[in-house]
């Protein structure tokens, strides 16, 4: 409510309701009431945008836009509407169209600082640097106040990155930035903390480091105060840029006595210690050894420091790791220079028996032990394990060969050492019946420990996790390298269990979507994923373990789903990143300006972006296409052109996370960075594919002209031959992609289990759907030559198609025979899948749909031929003018195409059927393994994944459906 005696402007009230209505999202109300308030004032401009918001929300873009622009034609300066247009415009994703907004409103009131300030904001946004430099220095003209002057500098910064030529960053840009800031400082006018930090960021990047160490070290580095060690990090930050390592040897040693537990100051004061001694220095003999103090510059030093370290640490409150580990470090760093022996610093083994006696009951004790297991002989592992597992007190139960830990601190000691035991590679040494042992023991271990977390909310995990977890693992290397099929789906029993009792576990959870992924039951993943909750840039780390399978493994309704997930969130960040920019000018946090607009570049080069792109417009065009609109209009309503491309194939990022999931596993089965490239290599080849497909389709609507046959200067006219040239240089790019993706399989490359999943790049080309896609543009070329040269004299032509509707209907067929077979049966006792003829099928329908659009364009050019030789016919008044061959071989194609879409139409009815009949509780798995509590949850598992094979074959059963009675429109 108003304060009394405030005047409230009488517009604020009337528009009142609208905005009430447009936050509660009853858009068609708002739209009414405006227009009431318009039939009483015309003029009042604020509810014409207000109404032109309601209109865009519900739909009407057009309208919205067409109304805008009558009010921002008369370029408004009242707050209402230059807000309500900010909006309008931010909503149809047009923030350009706010700088213009802005620029009249401050030629009209060139002396508001709201306007001048919403100005430079509206340039943020679109990243005119340039006009926000004039724009901040403009406001500072009018309200000589800091924060604008440096609003301008910054902008330079910004010109000074975004410049295609370094050169001329660095001799006209930054300089002239560096000179704003010097004469602020020669003014005394250095205020905030923000101010110095661009100073120092200017001189920088202009690699003047012994000037920022100046500021950093005098009386503006004082003002560094709102992050702790800020000023101690920048002056080691320009040591090391100055090679200065007396001064980094000294800050390290001095920050590391009032914090003997920072590894950041560990790592530097190594560093520089063996620096120095690699250049033998030696400290000045009258003046004092650097501008830090003391400085350490021989292995006796760093030896003595360090045990002084871990004597200090034994009188400390608190237990510190960072003394303990700072020594392995050394040796380790000793060894690499072939010098340890003489500095009696202990055996690594000894040193990490005792580090795990100290700390083995810390969750980190593991991950601190990993990064130092390569100083232990391999011939020492087996011995090594057994003496931790001496020092963990164990009591065996009665009814129980297995020791087990009497409380959370002895569960945690040995969890460390069953996780080292992996690591070490002693578990992968094991036999089968080795591996089932330790299976069945570590599972008895996690329900054990379970009795320690009964306490624990649904949010946290059961202290017992990883017991479970590497019990998985092991029963993963069974199936992938003996090709148990019983151990996978012990696997997702034993997942299904912990997830039940640790229903926040993200890692049970990850697990279980790949494994079900690679079973090809997409039906259980959704829901997975969903729970885990993914949070803004995790959609593209890991929202590739969802959409890789969501389309392939036939749930299209939920791969529309995911798609739509995943691209929601590329197409805000555009707007977000833009806010975040603004809130970084409006409170000083100038440094994180250019992280902001590179976090923006490398969500827009996304490979994930990209790839989630072309295959929501692919499966857009199979689900709709020449279905529900026809194949111009769907290809119209998504702005495709088969020119464009709009992929940034130089500067694409690989932004997954391929080690989401945890891993025990030791350096050589491990993912490497080998494994990293290659599968990007594989996966931008895939996307080239894809890409190139999905333009080429794109391109048919635009080949369905009339042409003037045998008038080559009217079909460049029509620019209709230059489309074919188009469709041609497509096809070539196409051959290309699919020759270097051949060249890339012969690799026969295998990615470890939980490293990246490989694409469907293999099916692709081994199931035939290559061959006949590629085949179908061919074609396409084909049918074109015939429509621009005629009937007459093309027999050649004419016969040339006739062979390729034959062998394009052979080789259909053959990719039908490869989709034949049990998607699930049951074998000797076990359960046997075979997901790759779901994929196969998938490829079918999606080739099939190919095959109907270049049909359809077949049918187009077709027509008008037959409909003019019956013209023709009639004219003449004679029985005998020869029907052309190619007229024959299109219906013969197209009755075929038929009987064979009816025929998949059936096998899939009885894939059906037969899924339905199969009564899997009734099977009882031929393992020792199965327990009575897990055959609950292996019920659960084998109902999830036939369920979801039943869903998979009904819908693409609905869809082959779909295409059938397309099919029968095919009629000439």
């Amino acid at each position: 409510m108003a304060a009394r005696g405030h005047v409230q402007d009488p517009n604020d009230r009337r528009l009142r309701p609208i905005y009430d209505y447009l936050d509660n999202g009853n858009n068609k109300m708002a739209i009414q009431q405006a227009d009431k308030l318009l039939k009483k004032h015309k003029d009042l401009h604020c509810a014409k945008v207000l109404k032109a918001i309601g209109l865009q929300r519900t739909g009407k873009q057009d309208e919205a836009y067409a109304l805008a622009q009558e009010v921002a034609a008369l370029e408004p300066t009242d707050d209402n509407s230059l807000q309500a247009l900010t909006i309008l415009y931010r909503e149809m994703h047009r923030p350009e169209l706010v700088t213009k907004l802005y620029e009249a409103a401050v030629k009209k009131v060139p002396n508001s600082e709201e306007y001048h300030s919403h100005l430079f904001m509206a340039y943020a946004r679109v990243g005119e640097y340039k006009k926000m430099q004039q724009a901040g220095m403009a406001l500072y003209k009018i309200v000589p106040k800091n924060p604008y002057y440096f609003w301008s500098v910054m902008s330079l910064i910004m010109q000074s990155i975004s410049a295609q030529d370094e050169n001329l960053s660095k001799t006209m840009f930054l300089p002239l930035a560096e000179r704003m800031v010097e004469k602020m400082v020669k003014e005394d006018k250095i205020e905030a903390e923000a101010e110095v930090e661009l100073y120092y960021m200017i001189l920088e990047r202009l690699e003047k480091y012994q000037e920022a160490l100046d500021v950093v070290r005098g009386k503006l580095g004082e003002k560094l105060t709102s992050e702790l060690q800020s000023r101690e990090n920048k002056c080691m930050a320009m040591y090391k840029k100055l090679c200065r390592w007396p001064e980094c040897n000294a800050l390290s040693r001095r920050l590391l006595l009032k914090n003997s537990d920072d590894w950041q100051f560990y790592i530097t004061y190594f560093d520089s210690v063996f620096q120095l001694i690699d250049e033998s220095w030696t400290p000045p003999l009258e003046e004092e050894q650097s501008l830090e103090g003391e400085v350490h510059y021989s292995i006796e030093q760093a030896v003595k420091f360090i045990e002084e370290r871990i004597t200090e640490e034994s009188k400390s409150a608190r237990p510190l790791r960072g003394p303990y580990l700072a020594k392995l470090e050394l040796i380790r760093r000793l060894r690499c220079r072939g010098c340890n022996d003489e500095y009696k610093l202990g055996d690594p083994e000894e040193l990490m028996f005792q580090y795990f006696k100290k700390f083995g009951d810390k969750p980190c004790c593991f991950t601190d032990l990993k990064v130092f297991v390569d100083l232990l002989p391999s011939s020492q592992y087996t011995k090594f394990i057994s003496q931790l597992l001496e020092v963990i007190p164990l009591s065996a139960a009665a009814e129980s060969e297995v020791a087990l830990p009497a409380d959370i601190k002895a569960l945690q000691q040995h969890l460390c050492v069953v996780q080292l035991t992996r690591l070490l590679g002693i578990y992968h040494a094991m036999d089968k019946k080795e591996k089932l042992t330790a299976v069945r023991e570590l599972m008895l271990r996690y329900r054990h420990g379970l009795e320690f977390g009964k306490t624990c909310l649904k949010t946290e995990l059961q202290f017992s996790d990883y017991y479970c977890l590497l019990a998985v693992h092991l029963l993963l290397d069974l199936w992938l390298e003996e090709g148990e099929e019983t151990a996978v789906w012990q696997c997702l029993t034993f997942l299904e269990e912990g997830l039940s009792h640790s229903p926040s576990n993200a890692q049970f959870k990850l697990l279980l979507i790949r494994i079900y992924c690679r079973l090809g039951a997409f039906e259980p993943v959704a829901e997975l994923y969903s729970s885990l909750d993914a949070k803004h840039i995790q959609h593209d780390t890991i929202g590739y373990l969802l959409t890789r399978y969501a389309e392939s493994l036939g749930h299209y309704a939920a791969a529309s789903q995911s798609c739509n997930f995943a691209l929601r969130f590329f197409h805000s960040n555009q707007k977000d990143t833009s806010e975040y920019i603004i809130q970084a000018y409006k409170y000083g946090a100038f440094e994180k300006i250019p992280e902001f607009i590179a976090f923006r570049n490398r969500l827009n080069s996304s490979l994930h972006f990209a790839q989630v792109r072309t295959e929501r417009m692919l499966l857009d065009l199979l689900l709709e296409a020449n279905i529900s609109t026809s194949l111009e209009e769907s290809i119209k309503s998504m702005s495709l052109s088969p020119e464009e491309d709009d992929i940034p194939w130089k500067d694409l990022r690989d932004n997954r996370d391929l080690t989401v999931l945890f891993n025990w596993d030791p350096k050589d089965r491990d993912i490497s960075e080998e494994h990293r490239k290659l599968s990007l290599e594989e996966e931008t080849v895939w996307l080239r594919i894809r890409s190139l497909t999905l333009r080429l389709v794109s391109g048919l609507p635009t080949l369905s002209h009339a042409i003037q046959p045998k008038n080559s200067e009217k079909t460049a006219e029509n620019g209709v031959s230059s489309k074919i040239d188009t469709i041609r240089s497509l096809l070539q790019q196409l051959e290309a992609a699919v020759d270097s993706g051949k060249k890339f399989l012969e690799q026969k490359i295998q990615y470890p289990v939980l490293g990246p999943p490989p694409t469907r790049m293999a099916g692709f080309f081994s199931n035939g759907s290559c061959q006949c896609q590629t085949s179908l543009f061919y074609l396409v070329s084909d049918i074109y030559e015939l429509d621009t040269n005629g009937l007459e004299d093309s027999a050649e032509i004419q016969e040339r198609i006739g062979n390729s509707f034959k062998s394009l209907i052979e080789r259909l067929t053959d990719l039908f025979n490869k989709c034949k077979g049990d998607l699930i049966e049951v074998r000797d006792g076990t359960l046997k899948t075979q997901p790759n003829l779901l994929e196969n099928l998938v490829f079918f329908v999606e080739t099939i749909s190919i095959t109907l659009w270049v049909s359809s364009y077949c049918d187009s050019v077709l027509r008008p031929f037959k409909s003019n030789l019956q013209k023709k016919k009639k004219k003449k008044k004679e029985s005998s003018v020869a029907m052309p061959p190619v007229f024959t071989h299109f219906l013969d194609y197209v009755t075929e195409l038929q009987t064979l879409t009816s025929n998949v139409i059936d096998h899939i009815k009885g894939l059906e059927i037969i899924l339905t009949a199969l009564k899997l509780e009734e099977l009882s798995l031929k393992d020792t393994l199965l327990l009575q509590e897990e055959k609950k949850f292996t019920k659960t598992v084998q109902g999830k994944v036939q369920s979801s094979y039943h869903h998979s074959v009904q819908e693409i059963g609905e869809l082959l459906k779909k295409r059938l009675d397309t099919i029968k429109k095919l009629k000439i």
